[in-house]
């Protein structure tokens, strides 16, 4: 009895008390240290910093916020390499859903449409200057095309059972292509880890340990622990893929002039800081380097999943910068129409005062735009038959509340939705 008491204990203190560990580090150290990989890894920086530079001229020129002109949409696949593939249908299915939970959270954090970014609005006043960061990308399981000998039919999402995908390797070539996430047990002392700039080309990904990955109840196996149960841990090693680091990558708060795009993380918006944050400290309780406070709610610390929930401008801008830099890596063969739509419009300017353009890249006959407040009410409704215009106005209304809006394009190969920033 006894001996089941102490067992009880020691899992229920794991389960709730384990703090985040990231293994990127452990894992580039291994990459520098192979010469091919080493060499490609600093080819795909320098035309990083080519794109980077490019974007921040823009974003100085226009003195604004930098967003893509369309969205991005990046193919996904996700792999249980050890889930049988004989398991059962309804197994499957589970798992399958349990995949589009974690899509969705990555799509809200990276498009700042997660519900918690509320909490900003009480911590900002500790952090002048700081300002949310948006890219305006859109994650989607693949469901065409699938890699010859998968067994995958086309319909079906990429979401692989009992594969020998990465069996004591960190990447694959018949995945080639797609933005990989891999769980798997990775023991009790690491949530994931990722390559600080992967390449989808060579098939690298993302690994997740089976206890922080999804959201919910999970599936067989596969339960989120509760500090880590709302997808952020994937978030976090999701960035150091598109190439950003810890905020507290900094060694050493001296000297106090250091450049901020050399040192530490590189991004000039986030305070630097020479430690990781655990647990749920209080907005500004941190201190970082100097009289600034740590910016612990960042997805690149180490603090607990209910408390991280934003990056700032400066990291998107250079997410944005190393996605531009690898786009051409991904299939674009692989999703469903729907999924194209978000990569066929762009509208202009957001943020706007209720007046602003939609711009098609082919004519788009017969369309739905519906716009409703962040409460779901609906705040305008159109339908738009044989049009045959490229560019088409929407004006909402002569008084529109100032906020965060959200617009559903719906047209016959399916429906998108878009954030609007009303000024």
């Amino acid at each position: 009895m006894k001996t089941k008491l102490l067992l009880l204990l020691f899992v229920v203190s794991f389960s709730f008390g384990q703090q985040r560990t990231c293994g990127m580090q452990e894992h580039m150290d291994k990459i520098m240290f192979n010469p091919v990989l080493k060499k490609q890894y600093e080819e795909r920086q320098a035309k990083f910093e080519v794109e980077l530079q490019k974007l921040m001229t823009q974003q100085a020129s226009k003195n604004a916020l930098l967003s893509p002109s369309a969205t991005i949409t990046i193919p996904v696949a996700v792999h249980f390499p050890s889930v049988s593939n004989s398991s059962s249908a309804a197994t499957k299915t589970c798992f399958r859903n349990f995949a589009q939970t974690q899509i969705d959270v990555i799509n809200a954090d990276y498009n700042a449409t997660n519900s918690d970014l509320s909490n900003w609005a009480a911590a900002s006043a500790f952090y002048p200057g700081v300002n949310i960061g948006d890219l305006d990308v859109q994650f989607v399981i693949a469901t065409q095309n699938h890699p010859a000998g998968t067994g995958i039919a086309n319909g079906t999402a990429a979401v692989t059972f009992g594969t020998d995908f990465l069996g004591g390797a960190d990447s694959d070539a018949t995945w080639a292509g797609y933005m990989n996430f891999v769980i798997r047990d990775e023991g009790s002392s690491i949530l994931g880890y990722s390559p600080l700039a992967g390449s989808p080309a060579a098939g690298e990904t993302v690994v997740m340990n089976t206890f922080c990955f999804g959201t919910g109840s999970g599936c067989p196996g596969y339960e989120p622990n509760p500090n880590f149960n709302l997808g952020r841990t994937v978030t976090h090693e999701l960035g150091h893929f598109f190439n950003l680091d810890h905020t507290f990558a900094s060694t050493s708060c001296s000297p106090a002039g250091a450049s901020c795009t050399t040192e530490g993380d590189r991004v000039c918006d986030t305070p630097r800081v020479t430690n990781e944050t655990y647990g749920c400290p209080a907005n500004g309780s941190i201190a970082a380097c100097g009289t600034l406070k740590s910016l612990t709610m960042n997805y690149m610390d180490y603090v607990n999943d209910p408390c991280m929930y934003m990056f700032t401008a400066g990291q998107a801008t250079r997410a944005l910068a190393y996605i531009n830099t690898i786009l051409s890596e991904f299939k674009a063969d692989v999703l469903s129409n729907t999924s194209f739509l978000a990569s066929n419009f762009s509208f202009y300017p957001n943020p706007n005062n209720g007046t602003f353009n939609l711009q098609f890249k082919e004519v788009v006959s017969d369309f739905n735009v519906e716009i409703f407040d962040i409460t779901g009410k609906v705040v305008y409704i159109n339908e738009f038959y044989q049009n045959s215009d490229l560019v088409k106005e929407i004006k909402i209304q002569d008084e529109i509340s100032k906020g965060i809006y959200f617009m559903n394009i719906k047209t016959n190969e399916g429906l998108i939705t878009k954030k609007i920033i009303i000024e």
